[in-house]
């Protein structure tokens, strides 16, 4: 067995480019999530360590200390982070000349020749779709020419793609992240503004039946179908992450979506009531008042709804497969029980008009979630949304990065009708008008009144938004 390193390296300050994170790219409160796609292929391979390096704050000298005493390095990369982790790689090549290094992530798995072109040799291979058993069989000395799922230089210098690696079907046979985890990471260094600290994010099934065009993991590592562990096998995870963590205050399911099989996710919520567990979870605006009771009764405190937009025929454009009217009543029932939302929101998508953009603006004060979050269209490689903006002319070569040079989120996207700054500046009209509201400010007042960690956790968050203001006008980035 290889001496085997996974790593997700330094970059940006404050970067969460992490395996977990959905949207690579620094926020406007700082965050972090679990790297929990490099903690899943860690688990399987016997004797390995998992370095997250931004979270913990780690710098290149402890890694390249570490990599002397290695055989193999998997590094988890994006598409904003791409040129980054390349010179990071060059780092550890040099501090240990017979290191095999290997990408994987979104970014290497829909552009494997391409990213190999541009790495030179400096990294040994790239993996597409799912790469836990792909790392198994490098870390046990597998050739490469036998491994499936990975693109190589073979001793010729050519550039080999094998065949694809089989989805994995049966995930109850995946060992537990957490026990990586336990191994390796400090929980408290895993923050998110919505959820209660310190909190364990794991996934319960990969895929998404859904078809947003925007949306990375399924079209690119997860795929399309919702391949799921049981709840007997979910609850004894949280069962033994408790046992490991009893400081833990909620546990969160990043699924791309919990509640596409509502029969699963009240067994789980069921289970998950025995154990006296407070969790959270994805979920997608159209689940039936009947579903939200038992997952209230059952320890759910809070769903991470992505709304993207008020306008229907954006959503239309972007496969959601959701009506605004729909999404209204999902959230007045929440609202009924007791559930907190937090609601995601998207600017710049196809159809978005000044227009598109008052009319989200409007719908996300009517609808009122507890929090939200306002992101930038970012077409990412291997998506939908990405074919359509190259096709269409909407992004810019020099612009395809997705950020600028401080790991910030940038407008990428631009129409005809509508400019990249047009779209940038109102992210944070978004944000003011829903915030600054007296009842909103009102209800943020009295919840931290009421919860002296809240009222830290709030005051923590309100200085760095604003500084997040200060450096968009500081800087302007479109």
């Amino acid at each position: 067995m290889m001496r085997t390193l996974f790593l997700q390296p330094p970059s940006f300050d404050g970067f969460d480019g992490g395996a977990g994170s959905r949207y690579q790219a620094k926020r406007e409160i700082r965050s972090f999530w679990y790297p929990t796609w490099l903690a899943q292929p860690a688990a399987l391979v016997p004797g390995s360590r998992l370095i997250d390096a931004p979270p913990a704050g780690i710098g290149m000298g402890p890694i390249l200390d570490d990599v002397k005493n290695r055989d193999l390095v998997i590094m988890h990369t994006s598409t904003p982070s791409f040129a980054s982790d390349l010179r990071v790689a060059k780092m550890l090549r040099q501090a240990n000349p017979k290191l095999k290094i290997g990408f994987v992530g979104a970014k290497v798995a829909v552009q494997p020749v391409e990213s190999l072109e541009q790495a030179g040799d400096i990294i040994d291979f790239v993996t597409g779709n799912e790469f836990d058993y792909t790392i198994k069989e490098i870390a046990e000395g597998k050739p490469f020419p036998e491994v499936d799922g990975i693109t190589y230089r073979n001793d010729q210098g050519k550039i080999v793609t094998n065949k694809p690696r089989a989805m994995i079907e049966d995930m109850d046979k995946l060992p537990f992240v957490t026990e990586v985890y336990k191994r390796n990471l400090k929980i408290e260094d895993y923050f998110i503004g919505y959820l209660k600290h310190p909190y364990i994010s794991i996934y319960t099934g990969r895929g998404c039946k859904s078809r947003c065009t925007f949306c990375l993991w399924p079209q690119t590592v997860g795929g399309h179908r919702y391949r799921t562990r049981s709840p007997e096998h979910v609850a004894a995870e949280i069962r033994l992450a408790k046992q490991y963590f009893p400081q833990v205050k909620e546990f969160f399911f990043d699924d791309d979506t919990f509640t596409d099989d509502l029969p699963r996710a009240e067994a789980i919520a069921r289970e998950l009531g025995k154990l006296g567990v407070t969790w959270s979870c994805n979920a997608k605006a159209n689940v039936p008042y009947k579903t939200l009771k038992i997952l209230k009764e059952n320890g759910l405190r809070l769903l991470l709804v992505g709304y993207e937009s008020g306008n229907q025929q954006i959503l239309h454009n972007i496969k959601k497969g959701m009506r605004v009217e729909v999404a209204r009543q999902f959230t007045e029932d929440c609202h009924k029980l007791g559930i907190k939302i937090h609601g995601t929101f998207i600017m710049g998508l196809p159809g978005e008009t000044k227009d598109t953009i008052r009319e989200t603006i409007e719908y996300a004060k009517a609808i009122n979630p507890h929090t939200l979050q306002v992101s930038l269209a970012a077409p990412y490689p291997g998506t939908f949304l990405h074919k359509q903006a190259t096709e269409n002319g909407w992004l810019n070569e020099n612009e395809a990065d997705l950020i600028d040079e401080n790991g910030v989120q940038i407008a990428p996207l631009h129409y005809p009708h509508l400019s990249h700054q047009e779209i940038f500046n109102n992210v944070e009209t978004f944000y003011k008008e829903f915030y600054f509201r007296p009842s909103k400010i009102w209800s943020i007042v009295k919840e931290m009144a009421t919860d002296p960690q809240m009222m830290k956790r709030r005051l923590r968050e309100g200085v760095e938004f604003f500084q997040f203001l200060r450096s968009r006008h500081n800087g302007e980035n479109c």
